[in-house]
């Protein structure tokens, strides 16, 4: 089997490892094009280029796959399928067209609940008990392919999206190669999403992550979890961003929302519209992410105002 696989972030890299390691014939790799980041506004590669580039797997880096010179290039390669994991770019139909197998897709849900671009914050975000992984036949539409293998996960009080987005992302390891093996050889019979659990998950914005003090100390610690490590949450202090890395609720209560009730090793309790929010780790501008205790013998925080 010739494979082409497509995917960009951390998040695809251990399915294209597990492809190797199953003696799969990975021909191509497809990554988004190369960013400028960081201070220096350097170059960086994807997580997916570099490790092609270390198992001296050919890359294409096309902004769009809809010209049809790269459609063109990518029949060339003759794959039998294509497996996208996080690749982040539309296949058009001719592409979904051209592997005897499809495109086969790793998503990181149970479809048909959260389909879309930001399934394992918004997964976090709603308090959802359990999420997994899909492999999914891809059609047109968005994540609205057929059902090929599904392998569910917990989702552990204090799940980050970091570290759920790393459980799945082994997880879509594991099922990935034996799925795919079934699929080739005619052994699955592909199963339609239900309609009536269709949710979608919209792309996160860095707006999202400010902080409302008024909602409830339970939605506000689940926020702080599924914006971690981007583009966490935050709000403002003496006139400064203060973002918050790490916070959990706790019983209690106050007055105003967003005032500081306590302060100490233990943490920072932090009034909200239901309860109160345990600052652990937070981070001004400049600064590293440092603990409560260290960040209170630093500063005075003790009846100061959140969101002013």
């Amino acid at each position: 089997m010739r494979l082409v696989f497509a995917g960009t972030p951390e998040f695809a890299v251990p399915s294209l490892r597990a492809l190797i390691d199953d003696t799969w014939q990975v021909v191509a790799v497809y990554t988004q094009p190369d960013r400028r980041a960081g201070r220096g506004r350097k170059t960086r590669y994807s997580a997916v280029k570099r490790f092609a580039l270390a198992h001296d797997i050919d890359v294409h880096q096309p902004p769009s796959l809809r010209p049809p010179d790269v459609q063109s290039e990518l029949a060339a390669l003759r794959p039998d399928a294509i497996v996208v994991a996080a690749y982040g770019l539309l296949l058009p139909q001719p592409v979904l067209d051209i592997p005897q197998h499809g495109c086969i897709n790793v998503h990181a849900s149970l479809l048909p609940r959260w389909r879309g671009a930001a399934p394992i914050q918004r997964s976090i975000l709603a308090g959802d008990q359990h999420t997994g992984i899909t492999i999914m036949h891809m059609a047109a539409g968005l994540d609205t392919g057929d059902i090929l293998c599904q392998q569910a996960c917990a989702i552990a009080a204090g799940d980050t999206a970091g570290s759920l987005s790393d459980k799945l992302a082994e997880l879509g390891a594991q099922t990935l190669p034996p799925c795919l093996h079934e699929w080739t050889q005619g052994r699955i019979e592909a199963t339609a999403q239900e309609p009536s659990g269709v949710t979608y998950a919209e792309k996160i914005t860095r707006e999202e992550a400010r902080i409302d003090w008024r909602l409830d100390a339970a939605q506000l610690a689940r926020a702080v979890c599924a914006f971690n490590p981007w583009p966490v949450s935050h709000t403002s202090w003496r006139g400064e961003l203060l973002k918050i890395w790490q916070a959990h609720e706790i019983a209690g209560a106050g007055d105003i929302p967003g005032q500081v009730v306590a302060a100490g090793a233990a943490g920072i309790d932090v009034v909200t519209g239901d309860g109160l929010l345990r600052v652990t780790q937070l981070q001004v501008p400049g600064k590293r992410v440092t603990g409560a205790a260290d960040f209170c013998n630093a500063h005075d925080v003790r009846h100061v105002q959140f969101g002013e």
